[in-house]
């Protein structure tokens, strides 16, 4: 089942905290917790991080005449909202790409900007620029950021090139495919080799890029690489050198 799938059953069923079984990691020794959602939870600090949830996509192609199904934004908002009933962060750090373009935070609809001023009520939000919507948010709970350090770690939108130890990013939506009875299986994932980490997409409108791409080369240890590839309700860990080509 797609995240837009499992936001139709939540938004159905009213039950926003699903139970999941999430994998716990550490990157450059900070622990953390994969979430099947594609949400990442840093439980010392109480730091839950997003990224590229590609808000108002469909409206971004809808002005420029190409016409999308409209529910992207409710779609990704309500498994925003289930990720964070889950864990109660003290602070959302969403990594960039937000929006899907820079006049979407402007153009959002009430309804939409209310479950935001909601979802941030009694907690911080720092959103962070990425290419996309590289001039921040307008009348959006929180602040905007090119980057954040905390605790020896660099939250950013796109990984800087070469080793980057302590770094968590986005931007390259990291997909990875495995054989399973017969078949291949290809799933959004998070990356990590302990050192760095990269975030899968959050948006349920959003491709992916599989790990052996040239645009990932030299970003990790590939020997102690693994990706924990999001299941419907849990994580699946497997190591790069086990992933299909």
């Amino acid at each position: 089942m797609n995240r837009l799938a499992l936001a139709r059953e939540m938004n159905g069923s009213g039950n926003g905290a699903m139970p999941a079984s999430g994998v716990e990691t550490a990157v450059q020794g900070v622990a953390a917790v994969c979430d099947p959602l594609g949400a990442l939870y840093l439980p010392d600090a109480g730091i839950l991080v997003v990224s590229d949830l590609h808000l108002e996509k469909g409206a971004a192609f809808a002005r420029r005449g190409m016409l999308l199904p409209p529910y992207d934004t409710l779609a990704t908002l309500t498994v925003l909202a289930a990720v964070i009933a889950r864990y109660d962060p003290k602070l959302v750090v969403s990594l960039g790409d937000n929006f899907h373009d820079r006049v979407g935070s402007q153009h959002l609809p009430e309804e939409f900007r209310s479950r935001i001023v909601t979802m941030a009520r009694g907690r911080e939000w720092i959103w962070i620029n990425g290419n996309h919507d590289p001039d921040g948010t307008v009348d959006l709970p929180g602040r905007s950021a090119d980057v954040m350090h905390y605790g020896g770690l660099t939250f950013r939108h796109e990984p800087e090139a070469g080793r980057q130890a302590g770094e968590i990013a986005g931007h390259l939506h990291p997909a990875a495919t495995v054989r399973r009875r017969e078949k291949s299986v290809r799933r959004p994932c998070f990356a990590t080799d302990g050192a760095r980490l990269l975030m899968p997409a959050f948006g349920v409108m959003t491709g992916g890029l599989d790990l052996r791409h040239k645009a990932m080369a030299g970003l990790f240890d590939r020997e102690s690489l693994i990706a924990h590839l999001l299941g419907r309700d849990r994580i699946y860990s497997v190591r790069f050198g086990n992933l299909s080509a």
